[in-house]
């Protein structure tokens, strides 16, 4: 069965991702290392895992913060392949997988830290889906370990042109989203990216229309907490990161053998 969400990077908006943030592989780490640091102080040094690494940020920051090896996890061959030449022979071990694959990944009770940032968690196809993964976060953590999540909350309904939202805009790239609400658990996202060839004359470069959609969840913070919860995680709502909901979630019960 086709999956939309693959689908959708690799029809569209995997070769725009790192160009609609606007940030350059070095500011975008950064970012993303002054995020974490402050999560991460007190936290014991060990094995991380990055669930939807796409390029490398969070990958990266991980390495600056003195966790290691890191197990990279994403669905895009296109953005692993990205994030190869950043690599080296710094200790990080790529999978083009599903992130619910973590568990055939990751040996039970051996990362130090997981991270599951931008809007990954959304992606999901249902809320057992999520379910799944925070159950599999568990077993995969160490005691003592932390999750930390983000992602954008879509439970507040735009209306009209509110659900246009405007990505970004240079001379040869436009980039814009559009939120349909099919339901109260999904969203279908619309992206649309206008592009242009300027080499030659750019008064009469034509524009191009390139389109794709996406489903994603619909999570409130109390939702996620609650989820959590259930998965036997001690859960911790610091501030928001930016225009995302973070959550951070701490292994305190060894998991049960079976």
């Amino acid at each position: 069965m086709p999956d939309p969400v693959s689908d959708h990077y690799a029809n569209l908006l995997a070769r725009h991702y790192s160009w609609m943030f606007g940030l350059s592989f070095a500011e975008k780490v950064a970012e993303q290392h002054a995020i974490l640091e402050p999560l991460l102080k007190e936290a014991p040094r060990g094995p991380a895992v990055d669930l939807g690494c796409g390029p490398g940020y969070q990958s990266m920051a991980l390495i600056e913060l003195d966790f290691n090896p890191i197990q990279a996890i994403d669905i895009s061959d296109e953005l692993l392949r990205e994030f190869i030449p950043h690599i080296g022979r710094l200790p990080i071990d790529l999978h083009c997988a599903d992130i619910l694959s973590v568990n055939e990944i990751v040996i039970p009770e051996t990362a130090a830290v997981i991270v599951c940032m931008g809007d990954t968690l959304t992606h999901l196809p249902s809320l057992d889906a999520v379910r799944g993964l925070f159950a599999s976060a568990a077993k995969a953590l160490a005691l003592g370990g932390l999750f930390i999540l983000t992602w954008r909350d879509l439970t507040p309904e735009l209306k009209g042109p509110d659900r246009f939202i405007p990505v970004r805009a240079t001379g040869d790239r436009i980039m814009t989203c559009f939120l349909e609400y099919l339901s109260p658990t999904t969203v279908q996202v619309h992206d649309l990216v206008y592009t242009r060839n300027l080499i030659g004359n750019p008064a009469t470069a034509a524009w191009t229309l390139e389109k794709s959609s996406y489903p994603k969840l619909r999570l409130s913070p109390n939702q996620v907490s609650q989820e959590l919860t259930a998965a036997n995680l001690e859960p911790n709502t610091p501030p928001t990161a930016g225009r995302l909901s973070l959550a951070v979630a701490k292994k305190t019960t060894a998991t049960a053998r079976t």
